[in-house]
């Protein structure tokens, strides 16, 4: 196990109605907030106005900025930011989804910047302040942007999506309760399990020896939320299998399950490029990536690709390990197909011309230059043709 430091800022609140509090929770931080949201929908469903009346009800003052999509803008962010100086605002109070949290991380990191918010991401320049706090309540479990570092942004007019991720950015306090995801449509609940399943796919699959611990917690999340994700596509109304999904997925992402060990994103760092380009949903990408990127790297590695079938996957023990591992595969893409994902290029609508070597160097320049390398990093590094390789065998 490699040496790690490890600091979770966040204040984690979870249960039935708990967004109710979010006034009293907020009035120690912050005296006026940006509230950050989404489409129409939590105006709709009443959430909208039970967080302004418990904002009114401590005190709080506050602004607003809707409109925020998948894959996040930094046109919307840098509206954002220049609504949260004029306002003069204290924190930003994300309700939505992934996308709106990250909306929100980079607002509130922009504030406070003096220079472009896009500059950060594509390290052009540094932080030099720490960002405003950021509060969140969950709508959409998925990203488990609700307690990590991270966030993800989209420059629609070059077609780049990019992440950053800094320790302050982690929320100061998160409120989840699963009877606002009773409603989500059976594909969004789709999405939301392949991205935290990925999340852990990108810490557990290492080369990292002696993480005995991290590997028995990775697998339980694991199988947490591919049993929870089958009950919820059968029950979509059973909240304890909401809240059960919930925290897997905040779990997944937190960085626990990362402890001491290498860490991939290849797989991340291939579908952003599908996302950026060709506007897919995040979760859909990955579950054509990630088929074809295990079926390209488990040579280089077997051992833990076989723990990972044996344990999570339930195949039998055998001597014959590329069986096994192949079982395993086989399996994950059955339940993709039993979530209604995608399986191909073709299903998530790419074009027969799509300019995969493109991707295949926007994504080895993003993830490689990071680490000052001209690959992709895993089990076994990708180089530009060998990641073109693993879009091209999952079309």
């Amino acid at each position: 196990m490699n040496n790690f430091n490890y600091y979770n800022s966040t204040r984690y609140i979870f249960g039935h109605g708990e967004y109710h509090n979010i006034g009293s929770l907020l009035r120690p931080i912050a005296g006026k907030v940006l509230l950050h949201y989404g489409g129409g929908s939590s105006k709709r469903s009443g959430l909208h106005a039970a967080v302004v009346a418990s904002l009114q009800a401590a005190g709080i003052d506050y602004c607003e900025l809707g409109g925020v999509k998948p894959n996040p803008s930094v046109e919307l962010v840098r509206l954002g930011i220049e609504l949260a100086r004029k306002e003069q605002v204290e924190a930003v109070l994300a309700v939505g989804g992934g996308s709106v949290i990250d909306s929100a991380k980079a607002i509130a990191l922009g504030t406070t910047h003096p220079g472009d918010i896009w500059k950060l991401y594509t390290r052009e320049e540094k932080q030099s302040a720490a960002p405003l706090p950021v509060a969140t309540i969950l709508t959409l479990p998925a990203a488990g942007s609700e307690n990590s570092p991270n966030t993800v942004l989209t420059h629609e007019q070059s077609a780049r999506k990019l992440g950053y991720g800094h320790e302050s950015l982690r929320p100061a306090l998160s409120i989840v309760s699963p009877e606002l995801f009773l409603t989500l449509p059976p594909e969004q609940m789709a999405y939301g399990a392949c991205d935290m399943l990925c999340h852990i796919f990108e810490r557990y699959f290492t080369n990292t020896q002696g993480t005995e611990l991290t590997d028995a917690l990775g697998e339980a999340a694991m199988r947490t939320i591919m049993q929870q994700a089958s009950i919820l596509r059968r029950e979509p109304h059973n909240e304890h299998a909401w809240g059960q999904l919930a925290l897997a997925g905040t779990i997944a992402h937190n960085n626990l399950l990362g402890l001491g060990r290498e860490q991939s994103w290849a797989c991340h760092g291939l579908e952003h490029e599908l996302s950026a380009v060709y506007d897919v949903p995040h979760g859909a990408g990955l579950a054509v990536i990630v088929p074809a990127y295990f079926e390209a790297v488990w040579r280089a590695n077997p051992g833990i690709f076989a723990q990972w079938a044996t344990n999570v996957m339930g195949v039998t023990p055998s001597r014959d390990t590329e069986h096994v591992i192949r079982e395993g595969i086989a399996r994950l893409r059955a339940w993709y197909r039993e979530l209604g994902l995608p399986q191909s290029m073709h299903e998530l609508g790419l074009p027969d011309d799509a300019d995969y070597a493109a991707m295949a160097r926007a994504a080895v320049a993003t993830y490689g230059a990071r680490l000052g390398t001209d690959t992709l990093p895993g089990v076994l590094p990708l180089d530009v043709t060998a990641a073109e390789a693993v879009y091209r065998a999952a079309r």
